[in-house]
């Protein structure tokens, strides 16, 4: 396997030839974004809705003071969500020009995947449309699908 783990990020070689990503369950499948997108991990906090919002809006969280906008992927997908359980959380995502929170069923951990392990992602998979995808990494004996959040908010994102 060719995943190179950094202890104190002064292998620039090797941080150059990998990405470090931040990888989280939803629903059967493992998807991944780049960790430099991440501002914290939180626990599901209280959801304010709002009407008339799209189904895959959840609403807006108040976190400590910020006002936090929540985005269901799996819905947004057209995938079935599941409840929130006790490993469920908001990953608070810092974009540019958007701050997102997005639900997820589990995170369960942060590696540096080579670059080498990445394949382009096809047209369609597991019912995510290729545009969401900026790659595939195969990770021993799973598959994780890496989302391109600039695509995925594009709509929101301020220019």
């Amino acid at each position: 396997m060719e995943t190179v783990q950094l202890r104190d990020g002064t292998d620039w070689k090797a941080e150059g030839d990998s990405v470090q990503s931040i990888l989280f369950r939803m629903g059967d499948e493992t998807y991944g974004l780049p960790i430099s997108l991440v501002r914290e991990i939180i626990k599901p906090l209280p959801v304010t809705r709002f009407p008339k919002s799209p189904p895959y809006v959840e609403g807006v969280i108040d976190l400590r003071g910020r006002i936090l906008p929540i985005i269901n992927l799996q819905t947004m997908f057209g995938l079935e969500p599941l409840p929130l359980t006790e490993e469920s959380r908001f990953i608070d995502l810092q974009l540019e020009g958007l701050n997102v929170g997005i639900v997820v069923d589990a995170v369960s951990e942060v590696i540096y995947l080579s670059r080498q392990l990445i394949e382009p992602a096809p047209p369609i998979v597991a019912g995510v449309e290729g545009k969401y995808l900026s790659g595939i990494a195969r990770l021993e004996d799973k598959l994780i699908m890496l989302l391109d959040a600039d695509e995925i908010f594009a709509q929101w994102k301020k220019d």
